[in-house]
């Protein structure tokens, strides 16, 4: 019995470390493609540049401040959400006739006692 119990938590160990290893790695490599995401943009944006005829030098620095990019994500955000239904403004209603529901019967949860 106490081997059963050995390997029941030998194999619980192995499925805790396989996780934690497929967490971290998970976790890494979206740190690697957030950090080379904003590189990739500015090597693009530097060839753009290059491309229209543009100076661009390679110490200049083409990254934009955290108020910057909070303002314009703020723009986007503003942007994209402003799909509304254009209305005509007039109301109807119409009559929906209601069909028999014994759920709505008031007769059929009485009760009727005789004495």
């Amino acid at each position: 019995m106490n081997t059963i119990l050995l390997v029941d938590m030998e194999f619980g160990i192995m499925v805790s470390v396989i996780g934690y290893l497929i967490v971290l790695s998970a976790l890494t490599f979206l740190f690697g493609v957030y950090s080379l995401v904003p590189k990739l943009l500015n090597a693009y944006t530097r060839y753009q540049l290059r491309s229209q005829g543009k100076n661009c030098a390679e110490k200049d620095t083409l990254d934009l401040s955290g108020d910057e990019s909070a303002a314009i994500a703020t723009a986007m955000f503003y942007i994209l959400n402003e799909h509304h239904d254009l209305e005509s403004g007039t109301i109807t209603i119409k009559k929906v006739s209601k069909r028999y529901s014994p759920w709505n019967s008031k007769i059929y949860s009485m009760n009727n006692y005789q004495r």
